[in-house]
C-alpha cells in the first residue's frame, strides 16, 4: 500500500546545512504569536495564554541521547540520506537541542493551544485554570517546517519538555510510549491509512522518569505500580498539526467575543489550515464563506475515509477526543491505541475510554468530532445565513457519508462488488460468538477457502456444532456472492484473491509484539524494535516462514487479560 512514487527520489540531504536550505516556516510567518510570550523561549511553566496562535518555546533536550532507529521509507521520501539520522547535528536537534542549528533553522520551537471536546461535549476543567486557556501542546514542540521534494512538512518532538500548556506535568515521553508511536505511525502508513509519520527515535542513556504501569503478570484494570522508564523523543511529522480542538479554541473565543481580535484569529487559522492541508481542493478566489463550506465538505470526506480505514485494519484509536483529531483528516496521537486480536465490536484498549470510543463506535465518535469542527467554523458564517444553513446540511450529511464509506469497506474486505448487509451482519455475529481473530480471519478468507477448515485457524475457541452449521451456511452464501461479483466485474478468481489481499493485511502491530521490543530496549538492545519495524512496514506481503511463525498466529492464551497488553492506561 506504500506509494512507490513517494520513495523514488535519490536522497541528497546528508547534513543539517543541507536540511536548513529547505526550511520554510509558514505558520510562524502567517499566524500570531502569544503577545505575552518570552523573547528567549524560556517558557516552561503552566500559565494562561489568552490570544495568539502559538507560543515560542525552547524544547528541553534529553540528556545523553542515543540513536535507536529512523524511518528508512520516510527518509527516502524526504530526500534524507540514512546516515543523517546518526550524525551529531541531526541527533542533537531531534533530541531537543536547537542551540547549535545553522541558519535559517530557528533556535526556538513552538507549541499551540487547543480546546477539548469529548464526544461532542465541551470541557474546560482539564485546563488547570478552568478557562480553557492553559490546554494544548504540553510536551509536543514543533521545531521545523519546510518543503522537501515539493511537499510541506512540519516536524514535532514528542516528549520535548515542558511548555506553558504542560499542566504541571514533566513534559517527557517515556521509551515505552515513544516506541509504540514510532512503530505505529509507519505501520499505518504501510497499511495505507492516512497518518502522521515517524522520522527518528532517540533515547536518553541517563534520564528516567517514574510512571504508573502494570506489574509483571498483573490482571489489574488500572496500573498497580510505579516504574522507572528512560525518557525518549520521537519526532513525528505531518503536513500540519492543526487539530479540530485547535479550531474549537478559536471558535469558542470568537463565539464569546473573548478579545477584540478573536474572530480575526479564527479566520486566520482556518485560512492557514486550508493553505496547509486543502490548497489542492479549495480555490483561492472563493469567498471566506465558500471556502469554509468547501473545507467542511472536504474534511468530512477525509474523516469518513479515515475511520472506515481504521475499521478495515482492526485499529482502535482509544482516545478520540477532538484534540486528538487532526483537521487534515489523518491519524494523530498514538496514545492508548490498539490493534484488535479477537473481534469485539466494543474493543477498547484504553481503560479510560469507555464505550463511546470503542471499535465499532468510532464512526459515531468521528461524527461528534465533525460536529465540533462545524461549530468552530460557524462564527465565520454569521453574516451569511445561507452559509449557516449549508454548513448544517453538510453536518447532517455525515452519517450517510460515513455509512457509504463503511459499506464500501465491508464489500472490499469480502471481495464483493456491493455491500450485502445480511451477509455482513451474520458474519460479525459469528465472529463475536466464536471469538475470531480479526486479522487472521480476513486474511484466510482472502484465499477463497472451499471449506470452513482453513478459517478455523483464526478461531480462539472451537465452535459448537450449531455454530459450525451457521458458519458453513454463511460460507456458502458468501461464496455465491463472490462468484456473482467476479462475473459482474469480469474478474478472475486470482484477481479477486489479489485484490482482497491488498485490503486485508497479513500482519498488524499487536501489543504483544510491541511489548518485548520496548522492554528489551530499556536494556539498550534495539534489535527487536528494528526487526518489528521491518516486518510491520510490509503488512500485506508474504514474508519468510520465520516471520509467519512469529507474527501470523493467535494470541497465546497466557497473555489473556494482562495489564499493559490487553488493556492499558493512557500511555505516557
Amino acid at each position: 500500500m506504500i506509494d512507490p512514487s513517494a520513495t523514488n527520489h535519490e536522497p541528497t540531504i546528508d547534513s543539517l546545512d543541507d536540511l536548513a536550505a529547505h526550511a520554510d516556516y509558514s505558520l510562524l510567518q502567517t499566524l500570531n504569536p502569544d503577545p505575552e510570550a518570552t523573547k528567549n523561549g524560556i517558557d516552561h511553566f503552566p500559565r494562561e495564554i489568552f490570544s495568539g496562535h502559538y507560543v515560542p518555546v525552547n524544547p528541553t533536550p534529553i540528556s545523553n541521547p542515543e540513536y535507536i532507529t529512523h524511518s528508512y521509507t520516510f527518509f527516502r521520501e524526504l530526500g534524507f540520506k540514512d546516515t543523517l539520522a546518526q550524525s551529531a547535528g541531526f541527533k542533537q536537534m531531534f533530541s531537543g537541542d536547537l542551540s547549535q542549528v545553522p541558519e535559517p533553522l530557528r533556535k526556538q520551537g513552538w507549541a499551540c493551544g487547543y480546546a477539548l471536546s469529548i464526544y461532542g461535549n465541551e470541557y474546560y476543567q482539564q485546563c488547570p485554570f478552568g478557562t480553557g486557556n492553559g490546554y494544548g501542546d504540553g510536551r509536543a514542540v514543533s521545531v521545523l517546517e519546510g518543503i522537501f521534494n515539493d511537499k510541506r512538512w512540519e516536524m514535532q518532538l514528542k516528549g520535548g519538555g515542558q511548555t506553558p500548556y504542560c499542566r504541571g506535568a514533566d513534559g517527557r515521553a517515556v521509551l515505552r510510549s515513544s516506541v509504540r508511536e514510532f512503530l505505529a505511525q509507519e505501520h499505518m502508513y504501510a497499511l495505507g491509512v492516512p497518518t502522521s509519520r515517524s522520522l527518528s527515535l532517540y533515547v536518553s542513556k541517563s534520564e528516567t522518569v517514574r510512571r504508573p504501569w502494570y506489574s509483571e503478570g498483573s490482571h489489574s484494570h488500572e496500573p498497580d505500580t510505579m516504574v522507572y522508564n528512560p525518557v525518549a523523543i520521537t519526532t513525528r511529522v505531518a503536513p500540519s498539526f492543526i487539530r479540530v480542538g485547535q479550531l474549537e479554541l478559536f471558535g469558542r473565543r470568537a463565539r464569546k467575543q473573548e478579545h477584540p481580535k478573536a474572530l480575526e484569529e479564527l479566520e486566520m487559522l482556518v485560512l492557514h489550515l486550508i493553505e496547509r492541508e486543502y490548497s489542492d481542493a479549495i480555490d483561492k478566489d472563493l469567498s471566506l464563506t465558500e471556502k469554509a463550506l468547501v473545507l467542511a465538505q472536504a474534511f468530512r470526506d477525509r474523516l469518513t475515509s479515515l475511520v472506515s480505514n481504521w475499521i478495515r485494519v482492526g485499529y482502535c484509536q482509544g482516545n478520540f477526543n477532538s484534540d486528538n483529531c487532526a483537521a487534515g483528516g489523518f491519524t494523530l496521537d498514538y496514545g492508548p491505541y490498539g490493534f484488535m486480536d479477537e473481534f469485539d465490536p466494543q474493543f477498547q484498549p484504553w481503560t479510560g475510554g469507555g464505550h463511546h470510543f470503542s471499535f465499532l463506535n468510532q464512526p459515531l465518535a468521528a461524527e461528534q468530532n465533525f460536529h465540533m469542527f462545524c461549530v468552530a467554523l460557524a462564527p465565520l458564517l454569521q453574516t451569511a445565513p445561507d452559509g449557516i444553513e449549508q454548513l448544517s446540511e453538510i453536518r447532517n450529511g455525515f452519517a450517510e457519508a460515513m455509512s457509504n464509506k463503511m459499506e464500501a469497506m465491508w464489500a472490499a474486505k469480502l471481495g464483493l462488488d456491493k455491500f450485502e448487509p445480511e451477509l455482513v451482519k451474520e458474519l460479525l455475529a459469528l465472529m463475536t460468538q466464536t471469538q475470531t481473530d480479526y486479522t487472521l480471519f480476513f486474511r484466510e478468507l482472502s484465499n477463497l477457502p472451499e471449506s470452513l477448515e482453513p478459517l478455523t485457524n483464526s478461531f480462539y475457541q472451537t465452535p459448537s456444532s450449531k455454530l459450525s452449521e451457521r458458519w458453513v451456511d454463511w460460507l456458502k452464501q458468501w461464496d455465491t456472492a463472490v462468484d456473482q461479483a467476479n462475473t459482474s466485474l469480469n474478474r478472475s478468481t486470482e484477481k479477486c484473491v489479489q485484490q482482497m489481499k491488498l485490503v486485508n493485511p497479513k500482519y498488524t502491530l499487536r501489543e504483544w509484539f510491541v511489548q518485548p521490543a520496548y522492554q528489551q530496549a530499556t536494556e539498550g538492545n534495539y534489535e527487536l524494535i528494528r526487526g518489528l519495524q521491518e516486518v510491520m512496514n510490509q503488512p500485506y506481503a508474504e514474508q519468510s516462514q520465520e516471520v509467519e511463525y512469529k507474527f501470523y498466529r493467535l494470541r497465546p492464551s497466557e497473555l489473556n487479560g494482562l495489564g499493559g497488553l490487553s488493556h492499558y492506561s493512557c500511555s505516557s
